[in-house]
This record gives structure tokens, C-alpha cells and sequence, in this order.
């Protein structure tokens, strides 16, 4: 009797299969994910690096007059 208990207890190394198997198919999938996101980010930065180069030759300077405007005063409490 107690042989068959043995036999019948030995499906759980399947289960444990399966599960080390689930566990290594996510652990490739978060890693895909990653790799993902980071070349995401290389690329926007990328394009934001090239927008920021393209934009500030055309810009005007931001303190070419000194001209003063007027600035009321606001009223503290």
C-alpha cells in the first residue's frame, strides 16, 4: 500500500516542471520588455537631442534688448 501512495505522489514533479518552465517564460517575456522600453527611450531621446539641435539656430536671443517693462506689484497679506 504505502508503494502506492509513492507512485501516486510522484505527478507533482510535472507540476514543478511546469511551473519552472512558466516561471523562465516570463522571466524571458519581462526581459524582452525591458529591452523594449530601453530602445524606446534611446530613440527618444535621440529624436529629442536632434529636435533641440534643429530648433535653437532659428531661435532669437532670449536677452537681445534691454528694454525694461513694467511690473505691477502684487499685494502681499
Amino acid at each position: 500500500m504505502p508503494t502506492d501512495l509513492m507512485r501516486t505522489s510522484v505527478r507533482p514533479v510535472a507540476a514543478v516542471s511546469s511551473t519552472r518552465n512558466l516561471n523562465s517564460v516570463a522571466l524571458a517575456l519581462t526581459a524582452a520588455l525591458v529591452t523594449l522600453q530601453l530602445a524606446g527611450l534611446v530613440m527618444l531621446e535621440r529624436a529629442h537631442a536632434h529636435a533641440m539641435q534643429v530648433s535653437f539656430p532659428r531661435e532669437p536671443a532670449a536677452c537681445a534688448d534691454s528694454t525694461v517693462a513694467p511690473v505691477s506689484q502684487i499685494p502681499y497679506d
